[in-house]
C-alpha cells in the first residue's frame, strides 16, 4: 500500500526529523502532534477545530470572537489550496495546533493552516465499479486521535495515517466488497474507538454503524441498522429483504460524554418508492438512534418519517442542546429533518416534545401527532406521478446546522421544492440501484433555499434570509461567538450574516458552487475562517 502513496517533494520526510519548516511569525508545527481524547471533550471549541462538527455537540458554534460584527467587513482571503482531482468537494477541514487536514476522493493532505502549504499527502486510487453516491468519490473529512488520522475510502475501507508523515499504518475494510456498498463520510472518534458508517441507502444493502479499536484496527462492535429474521422490527422485511432494506449511516453523529451516548442517524428504506416490498413501519430506516459507544447496544430509537416513500433520510446531524424547554430544564437533541420538520427530543429517553413544520409547501403529511408520528396525507409515487413536496432531495439534507448558545438560535439551510414521483416495481440485480424508478422536477415549482434561524420553542422562524440562486448549493452553517453565522450562499458566495437578525454583512463570491459546511479556528491568535468551494479550499482572516 506504500507505493500507492506521493508525498510532497520530501516535506513529510523533513517532517519526521524536525519541526516543518515555517514563514517568519508562524507558529510550529513539531513532528509530535497528539491529539488526546481530552482535546476532542472541549466545549465550545476555540483555536482547533478538532472533528467534522468541532465538537461532540454538532453545534458548529466557535467561541472565537476576534472576528465579529463590527470588523467582518474587512475581512480578506488569506490563502487558497487547490485539489487537483475534484471540482466538488464536501470537505469540512480539521485543525489542530496549526496543522490542517482536508480529504478529496480517497487522497488526504496535511496543509500549515497559517499559510496553505502542504505538508504531506496521502493518496490512493480511486476505486472503479461503484455505483450512486459512491461512484461519485466524496470524501467530507477526517477525524484525529494521538498521533493518529482516519479517513474512510469511497469503497468503504477505513484507514489508518501517521499524523506526521501521512504513511499508512493500516487499512480495514468494513463491509464485505459489495459494490452497492460506498462511503462518503468522516469517522468520529469516540474515547479509544473510530466510529463508521456507509452510503448505499438507495442500491440494496444493509446499514449499519461499525466501532474499530483506534490503535489497532480491530472491530468492537456492529450495530444493524435493518431488523434480521426473529429480531424486533423484522416484521417489515419478509424473506430476505433484510440484506437489501437500506437504513445506511452516511453521515457522522454526535456524542454526549455525560449520558455516554451517541446519536447517529439512518438513511431511507429500500426500494424508495415501492413500500409493498417492505410492509410496516421499515425500522431502523429514517432513525434517530441512541448507542451505547462501548457496545453498540441500542439504548433508544425515535423514527421520524415511518414507512418512507419519498427518500426522506434522517441523517442530518442531530445537535446536542442543553436548555430550558417550556418550563423544565433538559438535555434536547434538535434535529431539522429532511422530511420538513423541525425535531426537538429529550436525549436522556428520546422522548418525542416538538415538531415544527418549516417548509411551506410540505404536502406528504398534515401534521405530527402527540406521539411524534407523522399525520400522513394520502399522497404517494404513482406510475403516472404525484407531485410530493419536500422533493427527493429534502427540505434540508447534509449539510450541517448550527446553534449559538448566545442568541439561543439554531440555524439551518433548507429548501423550498416539489418533485414528481413515479413507481415502478423493480426487482433487485447486484450492481444496480434500487429505487423502484425515481423522481423528476416539477414544472410548476421554482426551488428556494432559504437560511432559517429558529428558537427551540418556537413555531415560526426569528428570521429567514432567502437566497438568490436555482436552489443547487448544499453548504452548511457556522456560527461564532462573535455574532455571526457564516455559509455558502446559492449564488456561489461565501456569507456572513449577523446571528440576531440575518442582517447580510459580508461576502466573498468564490467563483465556484459551495457544497459544503465552513470552519473556524485560530493560530497564534489570528482567528481563520476556512470553507471549501468547488475544487479549493478558502482560508480568510483579518489583516
Amino acid at each position: 500500500m506504500l507505493g500507492m502513496q506521493r508525498f510532497t517533494l520530501g516535506l513529510s520526510l523533513l517532517l519526521l526529523a524536525v519541526p516543518f519548516a515555517q514563514h517568519p511569525g508562524t507558529t510550529s508545527l513539531t513532528a509530535r502532534l497528539d491529539v488526546a481524547p481530552s482535546q476532542l471533550l472541549v466545549t465550545p471549541v476555540d483555536h482547533n477545530w478538532s472533528s467534522y462538527n468541532g465538537d461532540y455537540t454538532g453545534r458548529r458554534y466557535s467561541a472565537l470572537r476576534e472576528i465579529d460584527k463590527s470588523n467582518i467587513s474587512k475581512l480578506r482571503a488569506q490563502w487558497v489550496f487547490h485539489v487537483a482531482n475534484s471540482n466538488h468537494l464536501e470537505v469540512t477541514p480539521v485543525v489542530v495546533d496549526g496543522m490542517m487536514f482536508v480529504t478529496s476522493a480517497n487522497d488526504a493532505f496535511a496543509l500549515d493552516a497559517q499559510t496553505g502549504r502542504t505538508v504531506w499527502h496521502y493518496s490512493r486510487p480511486i476505486t472503479e465499479g461503484l455505483i450512486d453516491d459512491a461512484s461519485q468519490h466524496h470524501n467530507r473529512g477526517v477525524a484525529v486521535w494521538h498521533n493518529r488520522v482516519f479517513m474512510e475510502t469511497d469503497n468503504a475501507h477505513l484507514l489508518c495515517l501517521d499524523v506526521r508523515s501521512g504513511h499508512l499504518l493500516w487499512d480495514v475494510a468494513y463491509t464485505d466488497g459489495n459494490r452497492n456498498y460506498g462511503a462518503t463520510s468522516a469517522p468520529l472518534v469516540v474515547k479509544d474507538k473510530v466510529i463508521v458508517g456507509t452510503s448505499g441507502g438507495d442500491d440494496g444493502v444493509r446499514g449499519f454503524v461499525a466501532a474499530y479499536d483506534a490503535a489497532t484496527g480491530k472491530e468492537s462492535w456492529r450495530f444493524w441498522t435493518i431488523p434480521a429474521p426473529g429480531e424486533f422490527g423484522s416484521s417489515s422485511w419478509p424473506g430476505e429483504s433484510y440484506k437489501l432494506g437500506g437504513g445506511t449511516t452516511w453521515m457522522p453523529g454526535t456524542f454526549d460524554p455525560e449520558l455516554n451516548t451517541i446519536f447517529w442517524g439512518t438513511s431511507n428504506p429500500a426500494p424508495d418508492f415501492d413500500g409493498d416490498p417492505r410492509p410496516g413501519d421499515d425500522l431502523y430506516t429514517d432513525c434517530l438512534l441512541a448507542l451505547d459507544p462501548d457496545n453498540g447496544k441500542l439504548k433508544w430509537y425515535f423514527q421520524f418519517t415511518p414507512h418512507d416513500l419519498f427518500d426522506y433520510d434522517a441523517v442530518e446531524t442531530p445537535v446536542l442542546v442543553d436548555a430550558v424547554f417550556k418550563g423544565q430544564a433538559r438535555k434536547l437533541v434538535v434535529e431539522a429533518n429532511r422530511n420538513g420538520f423541525l425535531y426537538v427530543l429529550d436525549r436522556t429517553d428520546g422522548k418525542f416534545l416538538s415538531a415544527t413544520r418549516f417548509s411551506e409547501k410540505l404536502n406528504w403529511a398534515n401534521g405530527i401527532d402527540e406521539k411524534g408520528r407523522p399525520i400522513r396525507s394520502e399522497l404517494k409515487p404513482t406510475e403516472k406521478g404525484t407531485r410530493i413536496c419536500p422533493g427527493m432531495v429534502g427540505a434540508t439534507n447534509w449539510h450541517s446546522p448550527a446553534f449559538n448558545p448566545e442568541t439561543s438560535l439554531f440555524y439551518f439551510m433548507a429548501l423550498e421544492s416539489c418533485n414528481i414521483y413515479k413507481l415502478r416495481a423493480q426487482k433487485f440485480v447486484p450492481g444496480q440501484t434500487y429505487y423502484a424508478t425515481g423522481a423528476s422536477h416539477s414544472e410548476t415549482d421554482r426551488n428556494q433555499k432559504i437560511l432559517l434561524a429558529y428558537s427551540i420553542e418556537g413555531d415560526k422562524p426569528k428570521w429567514r434570509y432567502v437566497q438568490s440562486g436555482n436552489g443547487h448549493s448544499s453548504a452548511g452553517v457556522l456560527t461564532t461567538a462573535g455574532g455571526l453565522v457564516f455559509f455558502g450562499d446559492d449564488a456561489q458566495s461565501f456569507e456572513a450574516v449577523d446571528a440576531a437578525t440575518g442582517k447580510s454583512l459580508w461576502h466573498f463570491n468564490t467563483g465556484q458552487n459551495i457544497s459544503a459546511s465552513p470552519m473556524t479556528y485560530a493560530v497564534n491568535s489570528k482567528q481563520f475562517v476556512a470553507v471549501a468551494a468547488g475544487s479549493d479550499i478558502f482560508a480568510f482572516t483579518l489583516p
